[in-house]
């Protein structure tokens, strides 16, 4: 497959800033860009340990800063590169801000393979409910699903 060079810049910097970031003992050594045309509007790098934050995965602080240039929730007509294939959280992320294509360079199984088990959560959000790791119990359905309602019928609710 004959990739176009512009690609191949954006996966290295993508690349780039999981080493940076990582010598720099911010969090993990993972990168992640969005582009939307021929520009990056947003950079993000693995922050985990860095700000205490479990959430702050190289993609999700790549979505926060790419929205934040778009002041906009959505990032449709942009693309991600990052240097691994990401998580189920992230992969998730990726969806939800309508992200148009996704690249990566490393795989999950190579991830695990350094010591980050991303591939047990890939497993894990598979199996039903009574067989996960964590427990998991439902409760107060009734007063969640009033706010349920409630929404449903907001007239200025903003869909996304």
């Amino acid at each position: 497959m004959d990739v176009p060079e512009q690609q191949k810049e954006f996966m290295r910097r993508a690349i780039a800033l999981s080493r940076e970031k990582m010598n720099a003992n911010a969090g993990g050594p993972f990168g992640a860009v969005i582009v939307r045309g021929d520009r990056i509007i947003g950079e993000g790098w693995n922050q985990v340990t860095s700000i205490n934050d479990p959430t702050a995965h190289a993609e999700i602080t790549a979505i926060r800063s790419a929205c934040g240039v778009a002041k906009n929730f959505s990032l449709e007509g942009c693309d991600i590169y990052t240097s691994c294939e990401p998580c189920p959280m992230c992969l998730g992320a990726i969806y939800w801000a309508r992200i148009d294509r996704l690249y990566y360079a490393n795989t999950r199984k190579d991830a695990a393979a350094i010591g980050f088990d991303d591939d047990f959560l890939y497993r894990e959000v598979t199996l039903p409910l009574e067989k996960r790791t964590k427990e998991t119990s439902r409760l107060l359905s009734g007063e969640a699903w009033a706010v349920f309602e409630e929404w449903e019928k907001k007239p200025d609710k903003i869909r996304y």
